[in-house]
């Protein structure tokens, strides 16, 4: 059996991983040994995140995201399945191998191929089905960061304002004095951590306030979203990029402050029922009802590259404007903020590359990408439950594997 070692650990491969081979879940009830709760705190434990992340609403709280009475939106089918899975690629480290197998080795769950509107190419492994959401971790905040420039456009929020005009709870921290506009481009200086490696980092802290991760016996701190929010203090000065979740709860609070629609509402609205969504999709709450902007989202893969084709069409789908055009050529721009040291930019809760296809990326951990390359016409949905969390691992065959599509489809 191959056993590939990622950060000086071995684990079980794409196939073997598999969470049907696996019997996670499997009997009434499961096994003992077979269980998957979040009291156990292994949600996303390898290989138990391999079924984990397709049945997060049978393991957290969650609001559902209303898709609404209309039909679906249809896409057109051309089939390249064949042709797609025959292309090779060759990853950074200099190996190469076919399509097919690199989904396997970035332990893909389910991928999608859009090429001008039309599926190409889509696969589903694991434990994911046309009809189950899938965790989308942090390409979440794409889709906040969308809702929040379109509200900028319609003139319902003020990205000059800082965070307290809106929130007065967050004055005294690290938000005092912290624009709305650095709030989404990630330009605040927080005494806050995020290293999912480390298990004495915030991140984990504040997945324990919010309920998403068991408090330890004894605990007594935070025991809500906002209760974390206010406890977080400024370290530096705002105004250089620093990747911090946190931004995002505060943007979508202040969202939901001056809306009055829950992020689950703005998500029915603006996006879910306009672009013809075949299902509904769910978000993570807290123990006091705050749905998580940052990383709560689950959806299904259609209808995450509905949104991707969306974006791809500055704003518009099937005829309809569904965000403004002048919100996508904005944050397709990527002039704002500086580039960073990967070349990459980001604005609006969206990685913008600045690679030949003028791509725009939404990234979450564990490998879920959002790819959207309108010079080669084309989107790719993906899901995954990689063994780690940071995509330095999958991107030396993603990122490859994007270029070789993006080409080929191109050509």
């Amino acid at each position: 059996m191959d056993m590939p070692e990622f950060g000086g650990r071995q684990y079980l491969d794409g196939r073997a991983s598999d969470p049907s081979k696996l019997g996670w879940m499997r009997g009434a009830p499961p096994p003992a040994d077979k269980r998957i709760t979040f009291e156990g705190d292994s949600i996303l434990a390898f290989p138990q995140i391999r079924w984990s992340l397709s049945h997060m609403r049978e393991l957290t709280p969650s609001v559902n995201v209303w898709r609404g009475r209309g039909a679906p939106s249809h896409f057109e089918r051309y089939e390249r399945t064949t042709e797609i899975d025959a292309l090779t690629i060759t990853d950074t480290d200099g190996r190469i191998l076919r399509f097919d197998q690199a989904l396997l080795d970035t332990y893909t769950d389910g991928i999608l191929v859009l090429h001008r509107g039309q599926i190409v190419y889509e696969r589903y492994f694991g434990a994911l089905e046309p009809h189950l959401p899938h965790a989308c971790h942090s390409v979440t905040k794409s889709y906040a960061g969308t809702l929040a420039a379109a509200l900028i456009a319609d003139d319902v929020l003020d990205d000059r304002k800082t965070i307290p005009h809106y929130l007065p709870e967050l004055r005294g921290t690290a938000w005092e004095d912290a624009t709305l506009r650095q709030v989404m481009d990630m330009q605040t200086g927080l005494a806050y951590t995020e290293v999912y490696g480390e298990e004495e980092s915030d991140i984990w802290k504040y997945h324990r306030a919010c309920g998403r991760r068991p408090r330890l016996a004894g605990y007594d701190g935070p025991r809500s979203l906002c209760d974390y929010l206010g406890m977080i203090r400024k370290e530096g000065e705002h105004g250089t990029f620093e990747y911090k979740s946190v931004n995002t709860d505060v943007m979508a609070w202040v969202m939901a402050r001056v809306s009055g629609r829950t992020f689950a509402q703005l998500l029915q609205d603006r996006l879910w029922s306009p672009l013809g969504c075949e299902e509904d999709a769910y978000v993570h709450v807290d123990p006091a009802g705050m749905q998580m902007g940052a990383g709560g989202l689950c959806v299904t893969l259609r209808d995450f590259a509905r949104f991707g084709e969306m974006m791809r069409c500055e704003g518009m789908l099937n005829g309809k404007q569904v965000i403004p055009a002048s919100v996508v050529r904005d944050i397709q721009s990527g002039d704002h903020p500086a580039k960073l040291d990967d070349g990459y930019s980001y604005r609006s809760q969206w990685w913008v590359t600045h690679d030949e296809f003028g791509a725009i990326e939404a990234r979450g951990i564990h490998g879920q990408r959002l790819y959207i390359a309108p010079d080669a016409e084309m989107v790719v949905a993906r899901f995954a439950s990689h063994p780690l969390a940071s995509a330095v691992i999958g991107d030396k065959i993603t990122m490859p594997q994007m270029t070789a599509l993006g080409r080929m489809l191109r050509a």
